[in-house]
């Protein structure tokens, strides 16, 4: 059987169908095609609810509906034509329904079209809460983009403490070997050397520091896994651009 998704012929005289997620054929066809199985929805609820099998048409790609960083969950679409009324009016008190229009132009031009169609198709209900998918997916991520903010002025506060305190220990070194320096130069070290081996030993601290520094990121990654989207904690190439830059 080919695979497809809605067409204009799933209407409510249709044989049933229904579109799932791969993430709902992983679970529950592991090992073979669901395409062509059947499901039944609503079986048990109550007799409102009730409904011939459906038949998987197709399988579409997971859609994350929660936050970011949490698996996508199994996941049916039935066409509008084919969900009964028990269901609807479930769903009405659950939740409100959402529609999704897709439009070539920009969204917020067509707005006063797609609320008059939309009211018209539903026998005049009000349509509000109007979005762009960049603003659902801008609020989807402001408290993640919110707590990153804060953690990046925090390490660059940081940063800088690092770079004060790392500046004055190489001072205060520089200044307790003094006289050392003044011995190597009469002995005939040239400047560049002195300041070869003055890098050298800031060099070794910093060593040390990244060393530890990424010791203790590993460690503490769990932490930040939750903030974390499309980069793994453990990924080596960010631990070394972070730590570099």
């Amino acid at each position: 059987m080919s695979r497809r998704t809605f067409t204009g012929q799933d209407t409510g005289g249709a044989d049933r169908v229904v579109v799932i997620n791969e993430a709902l054929a992983k679970q529950f066809w592991p090992k073979g095609d669901a395409v062509g199985a059947r499901i039944t929805v609503g079986k048990g609820v109550g007799r409102e609810f009730d409904e011939p099998p459906r038949q998987i048409v197709g399988i579409v790609g997971n859609v994350l509906i929660g936050a970011l960083s949490e698996p996508p969950g199994p996941i049916m679409y039935l066409p509008i034509a084919q969900v009964n009324d028990g269901l609807v009016a479930l769903n009405n008190r659950i939740s409100p329904m959402w529609w999704v229009v897709r439009t070539k132009l920009h969204p917020f031009s067509l707005s006063a079209d797609i609320q008059r169609e939309l009211r018209e198709a539903s026998g005049g209900i009000p349509v509000a809460h109007i979005r762009s998918m960049e603003q659902v997916v801008g609020e989807s991520t402001a408290r993640n983009d919110f707590y990153m903010t804060l953690l990046t002025i925090f390490a660059g506060v940081a940063l800088l403490l690092a770079a004060i305190g790392v500046y004055g220990l190489m001072a205060y070194s520089v200044q307790q070997r003094t006289q050392e320096i003044g011995v190597r130069m009469a002995l005939g070290a040239s400047p560049q050397q002195v300041r070869r081996m003055v890098v050298i030993h800031g060099m070794q601290l910093a060593l040390v520091g990244v060393i530890l520094g990424v010791a203790s990121a590993l460690a503490l990654t769990r932490l930040m896994s939750s903030l974390l989207y499309g980069v793994k904690p453990w990924d080596p190439v960010m631990i070394m651009l972070v730590r570099c830059c």
